[in-house]
């Protein structure tokens, strides 16, 4: 009893500490604190309202949401990295546009281009993870290889395209298992078919001006036919393609020039140091 008297104890103590340094980093960047403290606030607000209409499952989110808002803090405190301010500012507000906007306020059928943005910058911050992940180890002094920059921004382009797959098969799998619309529909007027070539040959047929689609004898009422789920897909594969590039671009002229680029040390997470702390000065 008395060890695990001790064992709980020093659990406590351990989970209290974290949670002191945890407020302690959220405070040490001012402009990602006010971004933090701003986007706290909304999602408490609309928590409320989404109570108060019984609209529990939205409720749930929110309190998803405010866990995902603390995770670069606990991610910076437990791995010892520092987060710069203008990534830690993309992350929060991408968590927000998210789950607030995108799925409670419902942006994602209010703007079409509200999924392409958040692919876009999804697969900009995942090749900012799989960097860092690659980056920090290379330059750790037990480290007992030395990768080329060009290597490390070809791993950070494909940890970015392997995480932007495996969403689109967890989207597949929602999709098909429970009956969900993850991969959204797309209404086309032409497509290209084999299979509807009258001559049943490989050539392929093309029809174009497609007006309508009808499904058992019933007009879907849509001018157009209905794609279903391809075009979503392979258009969240594109914009995460391109933001993984951009990313991978950033990263490459990072190590190429290390201290050199001011402007692009804002994407890039790097080691803390001994003296960083909550006293720390904000890093723009």
């Amino acid at each position: 009893m008395g060890d695990n008297g001790t064992k709980r104890g020093g659990l406590r103590a351990r989970m209290k500490a974290t949670g002191k340094a945890m407020g302690a980093e959220i405070r040490e960047h001012r402009s990602s604190f006010v971004v933090y403290m701003v986007l706290r606030t909304l999602v408490l607000a609309t928590m409320v309202l989404q109570f108060l209409n019984g609209n529990y499952e939205n409720v749930f989110l929110c309190v998803l949401t405010l866990f995902l808002l603390i995770v670069p803090s606990f991610v910076q405190v437990t791995f010892k990295i520092e987060l710069p301010s203008t990534l830690e500012v993309i992350i929060l507000v991408f968590i927000f546009a998210a789950e607030i906007l995108g799925e409670i306020s419902s942006f994602y059928e209010l703007f079409p281009f509200w999924d392409t943005v958040l692919h876009t910058i999804n697969g900009f911050l995942a090749a900012a993870i799989g960097f860092s992940l690659v980056d920090l180890l290379n330059r750790r002094e037990t480290a007992k290889f030395n990768l080329s920059p060009l290597y490390l921004s070809l791993v950070a382009f494909c940890f970015s395209m392997t995480i932007g797959v495996l969403w689109e098969f967890f989207e597949y799998t929602m999709d098909n298992l429970f009956g969900w619309d993850m991969q959204k529909d797309t209404v086309v007027t032409s497509i290209h078919s084999v299979l509807l070539n009258p001559n049943h040959t490989s050539e392929t047929v093309t029809i174009d001006g497609i007006t309508s689609t009808m499904v058992n004898g019933q007009d879907l009422g849509i001018n157009g036919y209905l794609d279903i789920g391809l075009r979503d897909t392979m258009n969240d594969l594109i914009v995460n393609f391109i933001g993984a590039a951009v990313f991978s671009v950033f990263g490459f002229i990072y190590v190429k020039s290390r201290g050199k680029n001011h402007w692009i040390r804002g994407f890039v997470p790097s080691r803390k140091r001994h003296s960083d702390d909550a006293s720390s000065p904000d890093q723009a």
